[in-house]
């Protein structure tokens, strides 16, 4: 497609003035119907106008001529993308492909894995790790039937980031004193509920001590905090999703493998053409692959195409961090400007629930895009009348139905809080207009009005 710098919006504004975050961001770039107020960035992600337009034209070239495309112009331009998103994150391009989603990422790693025959094998993994992943942990341990075990570390927020790694530690030991091995450790960038940052480079740095594989979920991670140093944080596997704060298109997660580590992922998820058996089966019948020769490594041709399906978001990696770059001024502003409308934003909901913000005194797990602010509602007798359910269905309907907007509402240490996320089309001004919807929405479930509510149910 050529370099589409020329082809970007300015917003009304000189191409050497970053534009300015908020309500006219939204109405300019975004696809947002007009009565909907995303507050929830980090479930889903959103893409800008510019970056639909150019998956389109992706769409387009692969439907015009679509052997061409497929076979010989779409690996070209992944390599682009994978170079653009290697530099981001601090890494060589060989050590980078994508994937689906950062859910797809742990499966390929935790399915590839070789587990000791002796069954003395375990894998680690925090209290909150995202259930998907945590599934996938009880899979693994199912199917491997006895080879390997898995044990969870306990959190118990707000807690400074030391708490949490001498809880690993702990936990490290108390495997080996029962004669048994950590193999490999799971953990977050950025957890999801509640959405804090997780101290991964000091876990990373305890695996490689004690010579675990660590495994980085960072589903929750690029375009939000800070990974452009991957390469000096080192961790054996690293995954993270573009689609969520890097404004690409779902679904879309750069998967990193460090050359020492390629060796060990023998099969993308599922297995394709890029396989290459170790011994030959179904007698001396030789594999072959259809695709053009690349001259790529084992690891990077592999991933390169796994089935057909529509990879066009693949594609847009480059073209949003250069829109990033171009129109929002760049990483390091995207960065700042966000964690401070979370910390602020955060505070202002708080003051109008009078709750609090979840955070430790050091303000380490606010460092991120997100907040997440407690509610003014009877947990516990929420959670004695057997009603959790129905008060958590009630909340969700509630705002998507009269308020147009949508709010993570979980339970934690048995407090209620709801995760709102900053991002570059919102301002001060719409969390403060959540604070008082929340307030509202809490006052009317306090009154008892979800026990005959007829909004839609959310729990499925």
């Amino acid at each position: 497609m050529g370099d589409t710098t020329s082809d970007l919006p300015t917003c009304g504004r000189t191409r050497s003035e970053p534009v300015k975050f908020g309500r006219a961001l939204r109405d300019s770039e975004f696809l947002f119907d007009p009565s909907y107020r995303n507050l929830n960035h980090g479930s889903f992600g959103t893409i800008p106008s510019h970056i639909r337009n150019l998956m389109r034209q992706y769409q387009d070239q692969a439907e015009a001529k679509p052997d061409p495309f497929i076979r010989y112009t779409y690996p070209q331009l992944l390599d682009e993308s994978r170079a653009a998103v290697a530099k981001l994150l601090g890494v060589p391009t060989e050590t980078c492909v994508f994937v689906s989603n950062a859910t797809m990422g742990v499966n390929t790693v935790l399915r590839n894995i070789i587990w000791n025959k002796d069954g003395k094998d375990e894998i680690l993994y925090f209290e909150t790790i995202y259930g998907g992943c945590a599934k996938t942990v009880d899979y693994v341990v199912e199917y491997n039937r006895g080879l390997v075990h898995s044990r969870c570390v306990p959190i118990l927020y707000p807690c400074p980031d030391g708490d949490i790694v001498e809880n690993f530690e702990k936990a490290v030991q108390e495997v080996e004193k029962e004669g048994r091995r950590v193999r490999l450790a799971l953990f977050d960038v950025v957890s999801s509920n509640p959405g804090v940052r997780f101290p991964f480079e000091a876990i990373t740095a305890s695996c490689k001590r004690h010579g675990i594989l660590s495994l980085v979920d960072g589903a929750q991670g690029i375009g939000m905090v800070k990974l452009n140093n991957l390469g000096e944080v080192d961790p054996d596997f690293f995954v993270s999703n573009c689609h969520k704060w890097l404004h690409v298109p779902r679904g879309c997660a750069v998967f990193y493998v460090p050359l020492r580590n390629q060796g060990l992922i023998r099969s993308t998820v599922p297995t394709s053409h890029g396989f290459e058996a170790a011994e030959l089966q179904g007698g001396n019948l030789k594999r072959v692959n259809p695709l053009p020769p690349n001259g790529k490594g084992y690891f990077v041709n592999g991933f390169q195409f796994v089935g057909t399906v529509d990879n066009a978001p693949y594609l847009c990696v480059k073209d949003a961090i250069k829109w990033r770059e171009e129109v929002l001024g760049g990483e390091v502003r995207i960065r700042d400007e966000l964690i401070k409308m979370a910390r602020e934003g955060g505070r202002l909901v708080a003051e109008a629930l009078g709750t609090e913000v979840l955070d430790n005194k050091e303000g380490t797990m606010s460092a991120c895009a997100m907040t997440n602010v407690a509610l003014p509602l009877p947990a516990e007798d929420i959670e004695a009348s057997g009603e959790e359910p129905a008060v958590h269905s009630y909340v969700l309907g509630t705002l998507m139905e009269e308020y147009q907007t949508f709010v993570a509402v979980f339970v934690y240490q048995g407090r209620w809080w709801a995760r709102l996320s900053a991002q570059v089309y919102l301002d001060l001004q719409d969390f403060k207009w959540v604070g008082g919807v929340l307030k509202d929405v809490c006052d009317r479930v306090v009154r008892g009005e979800y026990k005959e509510s007829k909004v839609p149910d959310t729990s499925v």
